[in-house]
């Protein structure tokens, strides 16, 4: 019996559990406020990239959306919302660089 096996078995699964909840920390989409009735989804958007609608992010806000409300839900209403912005640390890259959000406001049925 080869005594590293059960060392490469856990490796994986620390590595597996590691992957899993790195990507739940991100902060692309976010619940930023939360009541019973429902709340508001904000997600990272690049206007060279498809804009608010076309954003990878917004079928993940969606899908949270869906998560909160399973019997459904109505949009009240949707918009940016203040993003975020931070100074450039690429060599060469000079000026700030700015994050635009969008904000989904819902209530569930």
């Amino acid at each position: 019996m080869d005594v590293r096996d059960p060392v490469k078995r856990w490796t994986k699964v620390v590595g597996v559990v590691l992957f899993v909840t790195s990507v739940g920390c991100s902060n692309a989409v976010m619940l930023s406020q939360e009541t019973e009735q429902g709340g508001i989804v904000t997600y990272l958007f690049k206007e060279d990239r498809g804009g608010p609608m076309g954003s990878s992010h917004r079928m993940d806000a969606l899908k949270r959306i869906e998560g909160k409300c399973p019997s459904g839900y109505t949009i009240l209403k949707d918009g940016e919302v203040q993003g975020y912005s931070s100074m450039s640390s690429v060599e060469g890259a000079e000026g700030e660089i700015t994050g635009r959000r969008w904000g989904i406001q819902f209530r569930c049925k």
